[in-house]
């Protein structure tokens, strides 16, 4: 009896385990997602910045020269 309730606990131990991951892999995912909307969106911001302003503005100046 008691190697069944062993073999039972380990399944429970593995079968979490195997949900937990899974649920992090989610959650990275998502993450992840969520992290290239917020970079599309800056982008976004900064070409409309860049377009609203006068000519030369706006640019990146390389300041090592």
């Amino acid at each position: 009896m008691s190697d069944a309730v062993s073999l039972a606990t380990s399944i429970v131990t593995m079968q979490a385990a195997s949900t937990q991951q899974a649920l992090s892999a989610e959650m990275l995912k998502q993450n992840a997602q969520a992290e290239q909307s917020l970079v599309a969106m800056l982008q976004q911001s900064v070409e409309q910045t860049q377009a609203m302003l006068p000519a030369g503005q706006g640019t990146l100046v390389d300041r090592t020269a």
